[in-house]
This record gives structure tokens, C-alpha cells and sequence, in this order.
């Protein structure tokens, strides 16, 4: 498959923001029809799936659409069936919920990092494909995406988030520690795929090299995944404001203005 390649700034902003149209004609369309979509994003640390999963809720209404990003299972949830801390956040009719990062944690981080054993780990990957087919056979709408960076890419960006003030936050020990376990990383995302990557909930894989393109490429897919039409309502004309009262308010004096400082 080839590479994507660079775009500039105003070809990426002009199709961003038709995407952005189609995005609010597609939530219509799930909430009039009632559809219960479920988008998991997964892939490389720094590969690029939090800033495609911002310009994806970006145009879309926070009351119709979630992003559950889940911490550290507590002690509690340790003990559960591991799906179960998961599907509390599951969509309802006419919701769209949007996972940064997932069950998939298992066959991932989990098992790479030692966090689970491998009897849980061998579990989920008999489990996960079953589990996931009986989502499907609910009604959910399932899409796994999948980022892909190259080793190089990845080096960059975590050089870039060690020296950049805003992004210190984005490197975590975690992080630090894939960057020394690429091939153990590999293997686990390979043989996730051998198990996981079902008919009925099939992986797509996401160049992510060019952050741009990445994006555009992804929420286009999404965009195509689940048909759609526009059903958004004919603009309104607004009626004359009626005439107010003769009620007179407080000086402005009495207010305290956050100050001009630009």
C-alpha cells in the first residue's frame, strides 16, 4: 500500500472541514434512526489517534457522542470479568462512543508490560472475538482502528513531546518504556490481529506517518462505514424579537470584567 504523502495546510483545512459538514449530517442520521455506534481507537503510542479522535467529536454534539478513555482498573475492577468495566459506556440508540484505547489494553500493554498472566491473556484472545460478535449481532456498529507508525515516526514525536513544553504531559513512563519494546509491541499487535481481526468486526489499519492525511483518511473511512443521508433541518427563520420590557439593568461598573489582556 502506499505511503501517504504530505498535504499542505490549505488542502488539509478544506477538506477538514467538509468532513466536519458530513460529520453533523451523519449524527443526525444515527440519532433519527436510532443506530448505536462504537468506534474503538487503538495503535502506537504517539501514532496520532488523540488528535483524529479530537477533529472527529470536534463538529459533533457532546450530548449524542462519548469519549470514554479509561484509567487503571482499581482493585475492584480487577476481580471483575474483564469486559465488564467496559460496557457501562456501551451506546444506547442514537449514541456514538468513541473508546481511546480499549479492551484491547490486554492484548497490548497488558501482556507486553507482564500486567496480566498469560492464562488471562489467552483467555481474552479466545474470548475477545466472541465477545465482539455478540455486539455485532445486537445491533451495535463496530469500527476498530488501528494506527500505524513507523519506528522512525514514533522516535521523532516522542523526541518532539521530551523537548515541547505543552506536550510533556503526553510522554509517560509508559511511553518511554514501548520506546524499548518495539518488536515485543510488534509481536503482540500481530498476533492480536491472527485472533481479532473477525469478519464481523474487522480491523482497519490507519497509515499514520503523515498526521494530516492520517486523519482525513480515518474519519473519511468512518464517514463511508456507516451510509448515511442528509436529513439535517431546513434553516429557520427567526421571528422578530418581541418588544421588552421597560426593565432597566444594573451599571456594568458593578460587574467585574475578566481584564482586556489581548
Amino acid at each position: 500500500m502506499p505511503k501517504s504523502q504530505k498535504i499542505s495546510n490549505d488542502a488539509y483545512e478544506a477538506a477538514l472541514s467538509d468532513i466536519y459538514v458530513e460529520l453533523v449530517k451523519w449524527q443526525y442520521w444515527i440519532k433519527q434512526k436510532g443506530l448505536r455506534v462504537m468506534i474503538v481507537f487503538e495503535g502506537r503510542d504517539a501514532a496520532g489517534k488523540g488528535g483524529t479522535i479530537k477533529r472527529l467529536i470536534e463538529p459533533l454534539n457532546p450530548r449524542g457522542c462519548h469519549v470514554v478513555a479509561l484509567p487503571t482498573p482499581s482493585d475492584r475492577e480487577k476481580t471483575q470479568w474483564y469486559f465488564q468495566r467496559y460496557v457501562p459506556y456501551f451506546p444506547a440508540a442514537g449514541e456514538i462512543v468513541v473508546f481511546d484505547r480499549s479492551w484491547y489494553n490486554r492484548a497490548g500493554v497488558e501482556h507486553v508490560m507482564d500486567f496480566c498472566t498469560d492464562t488471562e491473556y489467552r483467555e481474552f484472545l479466545r474470548s475477545c472475538p466472541e465477545f465482539e460478535r455478540m455486539l455485532v449481532r445486537s445491533g451495535i456498529i463496530l469500527l476498530k482502528y488501528w494506527f500505524s507508525v513507523s519506528d522512525e515516526e514514533q522516535e521523532r514525536r516522542f523526541q518532539k513531546r521530551a523537548t515541547h513544553a505543552t506536550k510533556h504531559w503526553k510522554l509517560s513512563p509508559m511511553d518511554l518504556e514501548s520506546r524499548n519494546r518495539w518488536v515485543d509491541f510488534s509481536k503482540a499487535k500481530d498476533e492480536m490481529f491472527f485472533y481479532t481481526d473477525i469478519p464481523e468486526a474487522p480491523w482497519h489499519v490507519v497509515d499514520a506517518d503523515v498526521k494530516k492525511s492520517a486523519r482525513l483518511n480515518c474519519l473519511s473511512h468512518i464517514l463511508a462505514s456507516v451510509p448515511y443521508e442528509n436529513i439535517i433541518p431546513a434553516p429557520v427563520e427567526l421571528p422578530k424579537r418581541k418588544k421588552q420590557g421597560d426593565y432597566k439593568r444594573p451599571d456594568l461598573s458593578t460587574q467585574k470584567f475578566v481584564p482586556a489582556k489581548y
